[in-house]
């Protein structure tokens, strides 16, 4: 579970002082329309692709081939959704754009019903060992002394395996391979993570007027989850902050409710066929003061500088040092250092929530079209508050594009 997770229900406040606050039932989803209802899974052709450019990034960095445990990598080349135990399942992908899945005999049927390309399947029964019948594969096509590449998330267990059954081989980091096909998202792609945001934003709006004094974190998650649902997601997370918890990034364990005057932040993510949508709106229930004003829009342009850095061809890590360099000239920070910004300016988004690359300091990978980011600045006072508005973007051949239109005021935190 993560830590979004399990703070996630932390608690949720109302939209405005205006706006009406009846108790709604989480199930009150009448009338919401399907969003994903035309969404388009990813199909055979675009994983084929996919292999092809593996194949090419293998060649380019003298790998002859690539293992990769269940998660999403493995859905991502081959299709595959299954999990991680003991008895290793596996993909084993060669340079001539071979591919291979290793699972225990009896799992061969399950195994087979996401399976979406054409693959060889190796099974072993409990007696045997999974590595020795990847390097047998292996062997018959020249590699049993070449260089193997691993996925950047294998667990151990299975790297010693590979080295033992492979002693003429040399194991090495896959991320060059993985990473230079996953960080560049596909219009197919792109297209499930508009959706994905489309619905995130809308379930928003669907469960900010429904929000009262008193109600709880559980009360408000509900409501989240069951209008993104409704909407055609599937939710992923419900990060719900009020007050002072919401100072601290992922929030507090202690308990709370809705107060008014205190400022509630709310993050909460969405899939759409595997791609995940991450939004986070902070505002205030009833009146916002000065104080809370000046920060919500100094974060806010924190956002617009950020967006404004992301140009192609630029370092990812400069977009961070962009946003510092605004915040600590009004006084914030400097560097990672509260009252200011203590995390990285966004990260990486597609298939998970969070993955690479970052937009933090020191990292060099440049911007380029189809990569995907958080835009998430925010500033966090000890003691007081936090603001964190975040928006994802991805980058086009002509710079960064918004999947989700920042808010324009703290009084319109959902447009």
């Amino acid at each position: 579970m993560h830590r979004r997770q399990f703070l996630g229900t932390a608690t949720l406040a109302g939209f405005a002082a205006t706006l009406p606050a009846p108790v709604f039932a989480a199930a009150d989803t009448a009338g919401l329309p399907n969003l994903a209802a035309k969404a388009v899974p990813i199909g055979k052709a675009e994983r084929v692709a996919r292999i092809a450019k593996a194949k090419e990034l293998m060649r380019a960095n003298d790998i002859g081939a690539l293992l990769i445990e269940p998660g999403s990598s493995l859905i991502y080349f081959t299709g595959v959704e299954w999990w991680r135990s003991e008895r290793l399942t596996a993909a084993v992908l060669t340079r001539e754009g071979e591919v291979a899945i290793v699972t225990p005999f009896f799992e061969e049927p399950s195994v087979r019903e996401s399976l979406g390309i054409d693959a060889e399947v190796l099974t072993w029964n409990e007696d045997e060992n999974p590595l020795a019948a990847v390097a047998a594969w292996l062997g018959k096509r020249g590699l049993a002394k070449g260089r193997i590449g691993v996925e950047e998330t294998v667990r151990y267990f299975a790297v010693d395996g590979l080295e033992k059954a492979m002693p003429g081989a040399t194991v090495v980091n896959g991320a060059p391979v993985v990473r230079g096909c996953r960080m560049h998202k596909s219009p197919a792609e792109i297209a499930l993570m508009q959706i994905a945001a489309d619905i995130t934003v809308a379930a928003y709006r669907h469960t900010a007027p429904r929000v009262q004094v008193g109600m709880t974190p559980a009360d408000i998650g509900a409501i989240m989850a069951a209008a993104t649902r409704a909407l055609g997601g599937k939710s992923e997370f419900e990060l719900i902050l009020l007050g002072e918890a919401s100072a601290y990034p992922h929030g507090s364990g202690k308990p709370q409710a809705v107060r008014d005057g205190e400022v509630v932040l709310m993050d909460c993510g969405a899939t759409v066929h595997g791609y995940q949508s991450d939004i986070s709106r902070t505002f205030v229930h009833g009146k916002a003061s000065a104080r809370q004003r000046q920060v919500w829009d100094q974060m806010r342009k924190g956002q617009d500088v950020a967006f404004a850095a992301a140009k192609l061809g630029t370092p990812a890590g400069k977009v961070d040092d962009a946003v510092r360099a605004y915040y600590e000239s009004l006084g914030w920070g400097p560097g990672y250092k509260l009252p200011g910004t203590s995390h990285r300016t966004g990260h990486g988004i597609g298939l998970d929530g969070h993955e690479p690359v970052n937009l933090v300091r020191g990292e060099t990978t440049k911007l380029a079209p189809g990569m995907c980011f958080s835009n998430e600045p925010g500033i966090y006072i000890p003691g007081e508050f936090g603001i964190r508005l975040e928006d994802c973007f991805y980058m086009t051949d002509t710079g960064p594009k918004w999947f989700s239109e920042p808010p324009p005021s703290i009084d319109r935190p959902f447009g």
